[in-house]
């Protein structure tokens, strides 16, 4: 092999005040997978906690939850699987169901979502924590990032990591590995609202609606 022709190695990521170890907040497999792949080549060591009232309905969210468990087991990495307080959720964005993709509604989500996060940090011995959201080119980073500095300000010693997943070629990576792994491939954030939204706009453009649970990487 041409030794021009191999791929680049990865940079070793360094955590903020040189944390050994990280609690990592996924949402999916398909965001997950690169963030876990860099974490694992900086031998960060880190636990995965899964909380994600917001997907609707209850069989997408155990789709999408059992896809990340997979992928964490080949990894041999901690899965914390938490409550799936749906309830909870829909009384934090009452009056926010017509609030667009990244707006009020978005933000409302992600604090709950780090805030608890954030407290199981708290009385489990982390003092860093992070989510996958970001690596998204769907989501607005600024907003994740603004949820996750609020959520950790609740305790003294907590940081949010703001890394930017995306940068290095880690959304190109992101996608190479769902193909790799034959992730399901979401084609909706999640919640009931984004559902709705996405159907509605496949309507006005001529697309059938989502088909939930169908569609893979690589198909």
């Amino acid at each position: 092999m041409n030794p021009d022709s191999s791929p680049p190695l990865r940079p070793i990521l360094k955590t903020p005040h040189g944390e050994k170890k990280l609690l990592l907040h996924s949402c999916c497999a398909p965001c997950g997978g690169e963030v876990m792949e860099a974490l694992i080549a900086s031998d960060i060591a880190f636990t995965i906690y899964f909380y994600n009232p917001n997907i609707h309905p209850h069989a997408e969210y155990l789709l999408r939850k059992d896809e990340n468990i997979r992928f964490a087991n080949q990894h041999g990495i901690p899965f914390i699987d938490a409550d799936y307080d749906k309830e909870n959720w829909f009384d934090r964005v009452k009056g926010l169901e017509m609030e667009p993709e990244r707006g009020e509604r978005c933000t409302v989500c992600f604090d709950m979502r780090f805030e608890r996060s954030a407290l199981y940090a708290h009385e489990n011995g982390f003092h860093l924590f992070t989510s996958t959201l970001g690596i998204s080119r769907w989501k607005d980073m600024d907003q994740i990032n603004r949820a996750g500095v609020r959520a950790a300000s609740r305790y003294p010693e907590m940081t949010y990591w703001t890394f930017n997943w995306r940068k290095g070629g880690g959304s190109a990576r992101m996608i190479e590995i769902s193909k790799r792994e034959h992730f399901y491939q979401q084609e909706y954030c999640g919640c009931v609202y984004s559902l709705r939204d996405t159907n509605q706009w496949r309507l006005k453009n001529g697309r059938s609606p989502v088909q939930r649970g169908e569609k893979f990487y690589g198909d």
